[in-house]
Protein backbone atom coordinates (compact mmCIF):
# COMPACT_ATOMS: atom_id res chain seq x y z
CA UNK A 1 0.00 0.00 0.00
CA UNK A 2 1.62 3.22 -1.18
CA UNK A 3 0.43 5.25 1.83
CA UNK A 4 2.70 3.06 3.95
CA UNK A 5 5.41 1.83 1.60
CA UNK A 6 6.05 5.09 -0.27
CA UNK A 7 7.92 7.97 1.37
CA UNK A 8 5.50 10.39 -0.33
CA UNK A 9 2.53 8.42 0.97
CA UNK A 10 3.89 8.36 4.51
CA UNK A 11 4.50 12.10 4.48
CA UNK A 12 1.02 12.67 3.07
CA UNK A 13 -0.59 10.73 5.94
CA UNK A 14 1.53 12.66 8.45
CA UNK A 15 0.54 15.97 6.86
CA UNK A 16 -3.20 15.30 6.65
CA UNK A 17 -3.39 13.94 10.21
CA UNK A 18 -1.25 16.84 11.44
CA UNK A 19 -3.51 19.44 9.82
CA UNK A 20 -6.51 17.75 11.45
CA UNK A 21 -4.85 17.94 14.86
CA UNK A 22 -4.00 21.63 14.37
CA UNK A 23 -7.65 22.36 13.55
CA UNK A 24 -8.63 20.59 16.77
CA UNK A 25 -6.16 22.76 18.70
CA UNK A 26 -7.84 25.88 17.30
CA UNK A 27 -11.26 24.56 18.37
CA UNK A 28 -9.95 23.64 21.83
CA UNK A 29 -8.38 27.09 22.16
CA UNK A 30 -11.72 28.74 21.33
CA UNK A 31 -13.39 26.64 24.04
CA UNK A 32 -10.78 27.59 26.62
CA UNK A 33 -11.11 31.27 25.73
CA UNK A 34 -14.82 31.06 26.55
CA UNK A 35 -13.93 29.77 30.04
CA UNK A 36 -11.96 32.96 30.75
CA UNK A 37 -15.04 35.13 30.30
CA UNK A 38 -17.90 32.88 31.41
CA UNK A 39 -17.81 29.67 33.43
CA UNK A 40 -21.49 29.02 32.69
CA UNK A 41 -20.98 29.38 28.92
CA UNK A 42 -18.00 27.03 29.07
CA UNK A 43 -20.02 24.49 31.05
CA UNK A 44 -22.83 24.77 28.50
CA UNK A 45 -20.36 23.78 25.77
CA UNK A 46 -19.08 20.91 27.94
CA UNK A 47 -22.66 19.71 28.44
CA UNK A 48 -23.27 19.78 24.67
CA UNK A 49 -20.13 17.73 24.07
CA UNK A 50 -20.09 15.46 27.11
CA UNK A 51 -20.99 11.83 26.37
CA UNK A 52 -23.39 12.62 23.51
CA UNK A 53 -23.08 10.18 20.61
CA UNK A 54 -21.70 12.76 18.17
CA UNK A 55 -19.10 13.95 20.71
CA UNK A 56 -18.03 10.36 21.34
CA UNK A 57 -17.70 9.71 17.60
CA UNK A 58 -15.65 12.90 17.15
CA UNK A 59 -13.46 11.91 20.11
CA UNK A 60 -12.86 8.49 18.57
CA UNK A 61 -11.98 10.14 15.27
CA UNK A 62 -9.61 12.51 17.03
CA UNK A 63 -7.99 9.62 18.90
CA UNK A 64 -7.55 7.81 15.57
CA UNK A 65 -5.81 10.89 14.13
CA UNK A 66 -3.44 10.97 17.10
CA UNK A 67 -2.65 7.25 16.82
CA UNK A 68 -2.05 7.42 13.06
CA UNK A 69 0.13 10.54 13.42
CA UNK A 70 2.20 8.97 16.20
CA UNK A 71 2.63 5.58 14.51
CA UNK A 72 3.64 7.13 11.20
CA UNK A 73 6.07 9.46 12.97
CA UNK A 74 7.72 6.47 14.65
CA UNK A 75 7.85 4.51 11.40
CA UNK A 76 9.25 7.40 9.36
CA UNK A 77 11.92 7.99 12.02
CA UNK A 78 12.79 4.29 11.96
CA UNK A 79 13.08 4.28 8.15
CA UNK A 80 15.27 7.38 8.22
CA UNK A 81 17.42 5.90 10.97
CA UNK A 82 17.98 2.73 8.93
CA UNK A 83 18.74 4.79 5.82
CA UNK A 84 21.50 6.51 7.79
CA UNK A 85 23.01 3.13 8.65
CA UNK A 86 21.67 3.17 12.20
CA UNK A 87 23.61 6.29 13.12
CA UNK A 88 22.21 8.80 15.58
CA UNK A 89 20.35 11.51 13.66
CA UNK A 90 19.92 14.04 16.45
CA UNK A 91 23.39 15.56 16.56
CA UNK A 92 23.20 19.17 17.72
CA UNK A 93 26.74 19.97 16.58
CA UNK A 94 26.15 18.57 13.07
CA UNK A 95 22.99 20.52 12.22
CA UNK A 96 23.18 21.70 8.59
CA UNK A 97 22.98 25.41 7.90
CA UNK A 98 19.41 26.60 7.43
CA UNK A 99 17.91 23.55 9.15
CA UNK A 100 15.99 24.38 12.32
CA UNK A 101 16.50 22.58 15.59
CA UNK A 102 12.80 21.68 15.62
CA UNK A 103 13.00 20.00 12.20
CA UNK A 104 15.75 17.67 13.45
CA UNK A 105 13.99 16.89 16.72
CA UNK A 106 10.35 16.47 15.72
CA UNK A 107 10.22 12.96 17.20
CA UNK A 108 11.61 14.14 20.54
CA UNK A 109 9.25 17.12 20.63
CA UNK A 110 6.35 14.90 19.63
CA UNK A 111 7.16 12.46 22.43
CA UNK A 112 7.12 15.30 24.98
CA UNK A 113 3.78 16.54 23.64
CA UNK A 114 2.24 13.05 23.77
CA UNK A 115 3.52 12.26 27.26
CA UNK A 116 2.09 15.44 28.68
CA UNK A 117 -1.10 14.94 26.69
CA UNK A 118 -1.65 11.84 28.82
CA UNK A 119 -1.36 14.06 31.91
CA UNK A 120 -3.86 16.49 30.40
CA UNK A 121 -6.31 13.66 29.66
CA UNK A 122 -6.01 12.44 33.25
CA UNK A 123 -6.79 15.96 34.49
CA UNK A 124 -9.84 16.64 32.35
CA UNK A 125 -11.13 13.95 29.94
CA UNK A 126 -10.96 11.21 32.58
CA UNK A 127 -13.09 13.26 34.98
CA UNK A 128 -15.48 14.60 32.34
CA UNK A 129 -16.45 12.58 29.24
CA UNK A 130 -15.06 9.28 30.52
CA UNK A 131 -16.68 9.75 33.94
CA UNK A 132 -20.01 10.45 32.26
CA UNK A 133 -19.68 7.40 30.02
CA UNK A 134 -19.01 5.00 32.90
CA UNK A 135 -21.41 6.75 35.26
CA UNK A 136 -18.88 7.79 37.91
CA UNK A 137 -18.30 11.22 39.42
CA UNK A 138 -15.07 12.71 40.67
CA UNK A 139 -14.69 15.80 42.79
CA UNK A 140 -17.15 17.73 40.59
CA UNK A 141 -19.99 17.09 38.19
CA UNK A 142 -18.58 15.80 34.84
CA UNK A 143 -20.25 18.69 33.00
CA UNK A 144 -18.67 21.28 35.32
CA UNK A 145 -15.49 21.77 33.30
CA UNK A 146 -14.92 25.24 34.75
CA UNK A 147 -14.60 23.73 38.22
CA UNK A 148 -11.84 21.40 37.02
CA UNK A 149 -9.96 24.30 35.43
CA UNK A 150 -10.16 26.14 38.76
CA UNK A 151 -9.09 23.02 40.63
CA UNK A 152 -5.95 22.38 38.57
CA UNK A 153 -4.73 25.91 37.87
CA UNK A 154 -5.90 28.45 40.42
CA UNK A 155 -2.83 29.18 42.52
CA UNK A 156 -1.11 25.89 41.56
CA UNK A 157 2.34 27.02 40.44
CA UNK A 158 3.87 23.61 39.64
CA UNK A 159 0.94 22.46 37.48
CA UNK A 160 0.89 25.81 35.67
CA UNK A 161 4.64 25.62 35.02
CA UNK A 162 4.36 22.10 33.58
CA UNK A 163 1.62 23.23 31.20
CA UNK A 164 3.70 26.23 30.10
CA UNK A 165 6.65 23.95 29.35
CA UNK A 166 4.29 21.72 27.39
CA UNK A 167 3.14 24.69 25.30
CA UNK A 168 6.80 25.46 24.59
CA UNK A 169 7.40 21.96 23.20
CA UNK A 170 4.17 22.16 21.22
CA UNK A 171 5.25 25.53 19.79
CA UNK A 172 8.52 24.07 18.58
CA UNK A 173 6.67 21.12 17.04
CA UNK A 174 4.17 23.35 15.23
CA UNK A 175 6.68 25.87 13.88
CA UNK A 176 8.11 23.13 11.68
CA UNK A 177 5.09 20.86 11.35
CA UNK A 178 2.65 23.35 9.80
CA UNK A 179 4.82 24.54 6.92
CA UNK A 180 6.19 21.04 6.36
CA UNK A 181 2.62 19.75 5.96
CA UNK A 182 1.83 22.50 3.45
CA UNK A 183 4.97 21.61 1.51
CA UNK A 184 4.00 17.92 1.40
CA UNK A 185 0.48 18.82 0.25
CA UNK A 186 2.00 20.82 -2.62
CA UNK A 187 0.72 24.19 -1.42
CA UNK A 188 4.03 25.93 -1.94
CA UNK A 189 6.43 27.15 -4.57
CA UNK A 190 9.55 29.28 -4.60
CA UNK A 191 7.67 32.22 -3.08
CA UNK A 192 5.25 30.38 -0.80
CA UNK A 193 7.78 28.21 1.03
CA UNK A 194 9.11 31.13 3.06
CA UNK A 195 5.60 32.51 3.45
CA UNK A 196 4.38 29.22 4.92
CA UNK A 197 7.37 29.20 7.26
CA UNK A 198 6.36 32.66 8.51
CA UNK A 199 2.70 31.61 8.74
CA UNK A 200 3.76 28.56 10.75
CA UNK A 201 5.76 30.71 13.14
CA UNK A 202 2.91 33.18 13.62
CA UNK A 203 0.23 30.49 13.82
CA UNK A 204 2.17 28.41 16.35
CA UNK A 205 2.91 31.52 18.41
CA UNK A 206 -0.75 32.60 18.45
CA UNK A 207 -2.06 29.13 19.36
CA UNK A 208 0.52 28.31 22.05
CA UNK A 209 0.74 31.87 23.31
CA UNK A 210 -3.04 32.05 23.76
CA UNK A 211 -3.10 28.69 25.58
CA UNK A 212 -0.31 29.94 27.85
CA UNK A 213 -2.08 33.25 28.53
CA UNK A 214 -5.33 31.49 29.46
CA UNK A 215 -3.45 29.16 31.82
CA UNK A 216 -1.66 32.09 33.46
CA UNK A 217 -4.94 33.99 33.86
CA UNK A 218 -6.51 31.12 35.80
CA UNK A 219 -3.37 30.72 37.90
CA UNK A 220 -3.25 34.42 38.76
CA UNK A 221 -6.94 34.51 39.63
CA UNK A 222 -6.43 31.75 42.15
CA UNK A 223 -3.20 33.19 43.52
CA UNK A 224 -5.02 36.43 44.37
CA UNK A 225 -2.47 38.69 42.69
Amino acid sequence: MWLFNSSVGRKLVMSVSGVGLVLFLVFHLAMNAVAVFSASAYNAICAQLGANWYAVLLSLGLAALFVVHILYALYISHVNWRACGGRQRYEFSARPKGVSWASQNMLVLGAIVVLFLLVHLSHFWRHMMFAELVGSHGAFDPANGAAYIDYYFKGHFFTTLLYLLWYGALWQHLTHGIWSAMQTLGLNNGHWLRRWQRISMVGASVICGAFALITIIFFVRGAGW
